[in-house]
C-alpha cells in the first residue's frame, strides 16, 4: 500500500470542481480511496475515516489531498492524473494579465461589478456551489451587486434560504437553489444537464432530477425548452411560501419563446401549491403542473398533457428497452435505491397504491421514515442524493460508491425479489454509469433478483443514451426513458397480495 496526504494552504477551488477532480483520480487504476477537497471541518472527519491523520494548521481556506493506492507506480500515476486535473480547475483563476493589470477578483460580488463595468447589462446570473454553511455570504453578494443567483450548494438552512429570496425578490432578482442541481438559461445547461434541444417548453423546477426527466421526455417527443428555472427542492414548502416559483412563472411568462410552461415539483405543501395555481391561472401563458403527490399525476402523464397542449404527438410507445412482456411474478420486496429524490418520490407514489407502505429516508408519510441506519425488511426507497448523505462526500450521479454498496447487500438478500435504479445521464455526471453499474446488475441477476433501470438521458448526452441503454441490458436490466413506467414494470413483477 502507498499513500500520499498533501496540503496546498491557500489554494481554493469550487465544491463542484473538486468532487470532479475527486471522482477522476480514485477512478484511476489501484487506487483504493481519494479525497481532493477544502479542508473544512467535515471533508477533515472524512479524511479520518479514510485513515489519514488531518495536517497540522489546517484551515477551511486550505485545498487538502488524500490518496492511497495499491502500490507505488498507482500512485505516482494518481498524482499525474490529480495535477492534470487540477490545472485544467484552475486554469484562468487568479492569474495576473501582466505587469500593472487590474488584480482577479476575490468576491463574486466584485466579479459582477467587473463584468458590468466592462459590459452593457453587465453579469445577470452568477453561480455559487461553495460549501453550504458559507454559500449565503456568496449568495448575498451577488444579489447586492445586481445579480441572480443559481445556488447549487446543499445543506444551506431553510432560514438562509428565506432571507436569500426575500432580498432577490426586493430588488427584482432570482434565485435558483439552495440546491439547485439543474438549469438551462438561454439555451446553456447548468449544473447537471442534458444535452436538449431548444424549444417552446419552460420549467420552473422544484427538482433537479424531475427537471431532467421532464426535458428528457420531451426532447424524446421531438420538442425542445426554452428555460429551465430550478428553485430549489423546498421553494414550495410552507416556510419558503413559492418565492422563487411566482417570480420564475412571471419570468417566462414574459418570454416570448416560452409557448408553455411546465412546474415540476417534490410533493408540495397544499396551501402552497393552491397559491402557485392560482398565480398560474391569471397568467397569459398556458401552465401544466407535475406536482408529484398521491393522486396527481406522474411526470410522465404531465409531459403527455403538455405535448396534447402544445398539438404535438405522443410517443406510443415511450423508448424502452429488454422490457418482459410476461406476466410472470416472483415474492419478495422492492428494493429502490436512486440517485434522484424526486425521481425516488414518484417511484414511492406508483409504488404504494398498489404494495402500500414504502420505507424510505424521505418519506411520502412520517411513519415510513427508515431508521437512521437505513435498513428495513418490506419493502424499501432510498435516495441516495438526500442532504443527509452528500455531506462530504461527491452527489451519487458523480460518485456511485454507497448506492453501489446498498445494490450488492440487496442482491445478497433473500427478502429482496426486484432492485428499481435510476441513472441519471448528461454533463456532470458519470462518464459511464452503465459500466459502473454492470457487475452489481450481474451479481443480483445472478442471485435470482430482477433489475429495472429508469434511465434519464437525451440522445446527445455524452454517455450515449443507446450505449448506456444497450450495456445495462446486457448487464441484465429491463431499461425505461420513463421513470414511471419504470415503477409500474416493477411493481407488476411482484407478486402482490389480494
Amino acid at each position: 500500500m502507498s499513500s500520499h496526504l498533501e496540503l496546498r494552504p491557500g489554494t481554493y477551488r469550487d465544491s463542484v470542481s473538486l468532487m470532479l477532480v475527486s471522482r477522476a483520480v480514485g477512478g484511476e487504476p489501484g487506487v483504493e480511496r481519494a479525497l481532493v477537497a477544502m479542508a473544512t471541518e467535515l471533508n477533515l472527519d472524512l479524511l479520518a475515516g479514510m485513515g489519514f491523520t488531518a495536517p497540522a494548521g489546517a484551515t477551511p481556506n486550505d485545498l487538502v489531498i488524500a490518496i492511497a493506492a495499491a502500490d507505488a507506480d498507482a500512485l505516482a500515476n494518481a498524482r499525474a492524473r490529480l495535477d492534470a486535473e487540477l490545472a485544467g480547475v484552475g486554469a484562468g483563476h487568479g492569474q495576473p494579465g501582466g505587469f500593472g493589470a487590474a488584480p482577479a477578483p476575490r468576491t463574486i460580488g466584485t466579479a459582477v461589478k467587473a463584468v458590468k463595468a466592462v459590459k452593457a447589462g453587465g453579469a445577470a446570473l452568477a453561480l455559487v456551489s461553495t460549501p453550504g454553511r458559507h454559500a449565503f455570504v456568496d449568495a448575498f453578494d451577488a444579489l447586492e451587486a445586481g445579480a441572480s443567483v443559481l445556488l447549487f450548494s446543499d445543506n444551506v438552512p431553510v432560514e438562509q434560504e428565506i432571507r436569500l429570496k426575500s432580498e432577490a425578490g426586493r430588488r427584482g432578482l432570482l434565485v435558483m437553489g439552495p440546491d439547485c442541481g439543474t438549469a438551462v438559461v438561454g439555451g446553456v445547461g447548468l449544473g447537471f444537464a442534458n444535452v436538449v434541444r431548444p424549444g417552446p417548453v419552460g420549467l420552473v423546477a422544484a427538482s433537479g432530477t424531475g427537471a431532467q426527466e421532464v426535458m428528457c421526455l420531451l426532447d424524446a417527443a421531438g420538442v425542445g425548452v426554452s428555460h429551465c428555472l430550478g428553485v430549489g427542492g423546498r421553494d414550495l414548502s410552507e416556510a419558503v411560501g413559492a418565492a422563487s416559483t411566482l417570480t420564475a412563472l412571471d419570468l417566462l411568462d414574459a418570454d416570448p419563446g416560452t409557448e408553455l410552461i411546465l412546474i415540476v415539483s417534490k410533493p408540495a405543501a397544499p396551501q402552497v401549491a393552491e397559491k402557485v395555481r392560482a398565480h398560474a391561472a391569471a397568467m397569459s401563458t398556458p401552465v401544466v403542473f407535475a406536482l408529484l403527490g398521491e393522486g396527481q399525476p406522474d411526470l410522465t402523464a404531465a409531459v403527455e398533457s403538455a405535448l396534447a397542449a402544445l398539438g404535438r404527438l405522443v410517443p406510443n410507445p415511450w423508448p424502452s428497452w429488454g422490457a418482459d412482456s410476461s406476466t410472470s411474478t416472483t415474492q419478495g420486496h422492492l428494493r429502490g435505491l436512486f440517485s434522484g429524490g424526486t425521481l425516488c418520490d414518484e417511484a414511492m407514489v406508483i409504488a404504494a397504491a398498489a404494495l402500500g407502505p414504502i420505507a424510505s429516508n424521505i418519506p411520502l408519510r412520517p411513519d415510513w421514515a427508515l431508521p437512521a441506519d437505513l435498513r428495513a425488511t418490506g419493502h424499501t426507497m432510498i435516495d441516495f442524493g438526500d442532504d443527509q448523505l452528500t455531506q462530504g462526500r461527491a452527489h451519487p450521479m458523480i460518485d456511485g460508491t454507497l448506492r453501489l454498496e446498498r445494490l450488492a447487500a440487496e442482491a445478497a438478500d433473500p427478502g429482496c425479489a426486484v432492485v428499481l435504479l435510476d441513472v441519471v445521464l448528461g454533463h456532470a455526471a458519470h462518464a459511464d454509469p452503465a459500466t459502473e453499474l454492470a457487475p452489481g446488475i450481474k451479481a443480483a441477476r445472478e442471485a435470482g433478483r430482477d433489475v429495472v433501470v429508469s434511465l434519464c438521458g437525451a440522445a446527445d448526452d455524452p454517455q450515449g443514451l443507446d450505449r448506456q441503454a444497450g450495456a445495462l441490458l446486457a448487464a441484465g436490466a429491463a431499461v425505461f426513458l420513463s421513470n414511471a413506467e419504470a415503477a409500474r414494470y416493477a411493481v407488476a413483477r411482484l407478486e402482490v397480495p389480494a
